[in-house]
């Protein structure tokens, strides 16, 4: 069974976005190293797993990117997690602060026209509209590679509070924020993560490697089960 593994930038104060859903923060601290880890983090995925949002903006984004990252977002199939419609879903495409931070922090990198593949991927995505943990227990059971799981904060906390997440991959950045949306919120008592592995980079950030202990994710999924019976 292959594991729904969650990667986040995350501030030393434990924040994923600033008040305002800001993110430039993660591009200033970002070194050649850090994005490295990255783009081996994503090759290791069988399926990209997002909330609607996110879908939006790294739709409006990778297919014309010229960055290290694009070829693993692109080549790689996803799925989005909404409560729309199929048709409704498509037709909608506002985009968030997150994606006019990365055209600012990088203008040029938005500039190739996008390969029929790369169109393709963004354009057919699966879509899964029913119960959350459901789909992914779904997911979990087909063949491939994890499913690398994207936020959005929210979409990331709901992963967290479902006991969905089996392994976080979380890179920290040399920033404190001091207030905005957090990863860890409304867990109803503590998430004891094992730490698997730990890198540190030049420009400051640290990839940490955890897995959530066996019996803390147990409980997680039957509160889960008890409060959609409510």
């Amino acid at each position: 069974m292959r594991k729904l593994v969650l990667k986040m930038s995350i501030s030393v104060d434990g924040f994923v976005n600033g008040p305002g859903g800001e993110i430039d923060w993660i591009f200033r601290t970002m070194d050649t190293e850090a994005a490295q880890w990255t783009v081996d983090t994503l090759w290791q995925a069988g399926l990209h797993l997002m909330g609607s949002r996110t879908y939006h903006d790294m739709a409006a984004w990778w297919p014309t990117s010229t960055q290290v990252f694009a070829p693993p977002m692109n080549e790689i199939p996803k799925a989005v997690v909404t409560t729309r419609t199929a048709a409704r879903f498509f037709a909608e495409r506002a985009t968030t602060r997150a994606a006019e931070d990365a055209v600012q922090a990088r203008p040029v990198a938005g500039c190739l026209t996008p390969t029929p593949e790369a169109a393709r991927s963004w354009s057919e995505p699966s879509i899964l509209s029913n119960d959350l943990a459901a789909e992914i227990a779904r997911l979990k059971q087909e063949p491939g590679k994890d499913i690398l799981a994207h936020g959005g904060a929210g979409f990331a906390q709901s992963l967290v509070l479902l006991g969905l997440v089996d392994e976080f991959r979380l890179l920290t950045h040399p920033v404190a924020l001091g207030c905005g949306r957090a990863l860890f919120v409304g867990l109803s008592y503590p998430l004891n993560l094992q730490l698997i592995s730990s890198s540190a980079f030049p420009g400051g950030c640290i990839a940490h490697i955890y897995r959530p202990s066996p019996a803390w994710t147990l409980s997680a999924r039957r509160l889960s089960k008890e409060v959609s019976h409510v």
